[in-house]
C-alpha cells in the first residue's frame, strides 16, 4: 500500500476518471464529508481509509506515481474504455 498519497493526487485521480466526490465515496465505502476533509488536508487519513481510496481508484484504472524527481502524481494505467 502506498502510504504517501497526497490530497492533490486524490483530486487529480478523480479528475482523470471524471468522478465526483460522491462517486469515489460510494466506490470506497467512505462518506463524502470524510473524503472532502482528506482532499482539503483537514485530516490525516487512517491507513485503512487510504487503502480503501487507493483500491477504488486503482480498480477504476488509476496508477499512483510516487516521488521520482518530478514529484508525485497519477496517471491512467489503462484506458477507461478497456482498449
Amino acid at each position: 500500500m502506498k502510504k504517501d498519497i497526497l490530497p492533490q493526487q486524490l483530486r487529480a485521480a478523480r479528475a482523470l476518471i471524471d468522478w465526483t466526490r460522491e462517486d469515489l465515496a460510494n466506490a470506497s465505502g467512505l462518506t463524502v464529508r470524510t473524503l472532502a476533509r482528506i482532499e482539503g488536508s483537514q485530516t490525516i487519513p487512517r491507513p485503512a481509509t487510504l487503502e480503501a481510496l487507493t483500491a477504488a481508484l486503482e480498480a477504476a484504472g488509476i496508477e499512483f506515481i510516487q516521488q521520482n524527481g518530478g514529484g508525485p502524481g497519477v496517471r491512467l494505467a489503462r484506458r477507461l474504455d478497456g482498449k
